[in-house]
C-alpha cells in the first residue's frame, strides 16, 4: 500500500509564537503566531518543499515516526502528494514511465503529467487503473 505522504514536524514555542521544522527535510521551515497558524503554515512549507520534486529522479526522503509532544504529523496537500505517490508506486515496481504509460494505454506525455506536482489531476478512475496495473493500492486521506 502506498500511503498518503506525510512527515513529522517539530513545532516549538518561542518568544513570538511557534517555530516549525521538519527533521527529515533539511531546510524545510515555517512559523506561526499561534499553534493552529503554525500547523497551517507547516502544510504550506511541506508542499513547497515537495513541489521541488519536478525531477523524476528525485528521491522522496524517508519519513520517520519521531516521538515527543513537540512532534506533529503534517500531511501534504493532495495536489502535491498524489503525483508523488504515483511516482513512488511506479519506482517500487521498477517500471519506467514509458513502460507504465504503455501498460495504461496512454501517451508518455500524458502519463508524465500524472507524476508532476500541482499539474496532476487524475480522476478516481485513473487512480484505480494505475493501482490495478501496478497491483498496488493507494491510501488517500488527510
Amino acid at each position: 500500500m502506498i500511503r498518503m505522504i506525510r512527515y513529522k514536524a517539530r513545532i516549538q514555542k518561542d518568544g513570538r509564537g511557534y517555530v516549525v521544522s521538519f527533521p527529515d527535510l533539511p531546510g524545510c521551515l515555517s512559523a506561526g503566531r499561534t499553534l493552529p497558524e503554525a500547523k497551517r503554515n507547516a502544510v504550506e512549507a511541506l508542499d513547497l518543499y515537495l513541489e521541488e520534486a519536478n525531477d523524476p529522479r528525485w528521491q522522496l526522503p524517508a519519513s520517520r515516526d519521531l516521538r515527543g509532544r513537540d512532534y506533529h504529523w503534517v500531511t501534504a496537500s493532495p495536489d502535491i502528494a498524489i503525483p508523488l505517490m504515483i511516482r513512488e508506486a511506479r519506482r517500487a515496481k521498477k517500471i519506467s514511465q514509458q513502460k507504465l504509460a504503455e501498460l495504461l494505454e496512454m501517451k508518455l506525455q500524458t502519463y508524465q503529467k500524472l507524476e508532476y506536482p500541482r499539474k496532476s489531476n487524475p480522476t478516481a478512475k485513473t487512480l484505480v487503473h494505475i493501482a490495478s496495473v501496478l497491483e498496488e493500492s493507494f491510501e488517500i486521506c488527510a
